[in-house]
């Protein structure tokens, strides 16, 4: 199941924009991170009429401690990084697309994946960043790279119902959940501690790699006890 989730959203305008998209696109899910403006603004109102109305009303209002609950963060930002910034190494829209359909992401109620938009000035911080899992970009022009949020939001839709709509997803594997991954990083922060690094912080990029391949691996169930029995058997 995916779920739209805006930080600090500032202007109602884009909240209710934002509504219509999904609605557009057959999204219902909505989680408002610390909003600083109001879901009964009129300008949201207005933007957010017929199918969009319910999605507007029904949008959930949450501190940053709600991420914790879904089992798969991708984050959006316009300003990328270096193979240097490990946490701004992103993907395109149509390779998310791809990757949320080969892994069978999106309709299992059982997996709750969250795609994160950020503030409409500033976007995500790092650290909001280096929560998710792997991050994802849309390609603009290098003189003004920046979209709007709710354009921003059409285009990642619109490519992942694309996706969606010309190829069958399967039920037949069950995916590694939230804690699954809990459970893995914490037996890998043994594995690491045992292991001799020139600095604290060559031991923290190591972290930091193998907690992203992780994220982006979408690995199954299976997977995911095998990869915990391996690294018991390196400690």
């Amino acid at each position: 199941m995916l779920t739209i989730i805006l930080i600090e959203t500032e202007h109602a305008q884009n909240l209710g924009a934002v509504c219509r998209v999904m609605a557009n696109f057959g999204f219902k899910d909505l989680l408002l991170i610390n909003p600083k403006c109001s879901k009964d603004d009129i300008d949201a109102l207005i933007r957010a009429k017929h199918e969009a109305a319910p999605i507007l009303k029904n949008a959930k209002i949450e501190t940053e401690k709600a991420l914790e609950t879904f089992d798969y963060l991708i984050a959006t930002t316009a300003r990328t990084g270096t193979d240097y910034n490990i946490p701004r190494s992103p993907i395109n829209p149509e390779e998310l697309a791809q990757h949320l359909e080969e892994n069978k992401l999106i309709k299992d109620p059982k997996v709750r994946v969250g795609l994160v938009f950020g503030r409409e000035g500033h976007g995500l911080f790092n650290e909001e960043i280096e929560k998710c899992d792997f991050v994802a970009t849309i390609p603009a022009h290098h003189s003004y790279f920046t979209l709007n949020l709710s354009h921003a939001v059409s285009i990642f839709l619109y490519e992942i119902t694309k996706k969606l709509g010309t190829q069958k997803m399967s039920e037949k594997f069950k995916k590694a959940t939230a804690q699954d991954k809990v459970i893995i990083m914490r037996i890998l922060d043994q594995v690491l501690e045992k292991k001799d690094f020139r600095s604290e912080s060559k031991r923290e990029t190591q972290r930091k790699v193998w907690r992203r391949m992780i994220g982006k691996s979408t690995l199954t169930k299976r997977e995911a006890f095998a990869l915990i029995g391996f690294l018991k058997k390196m400690l």
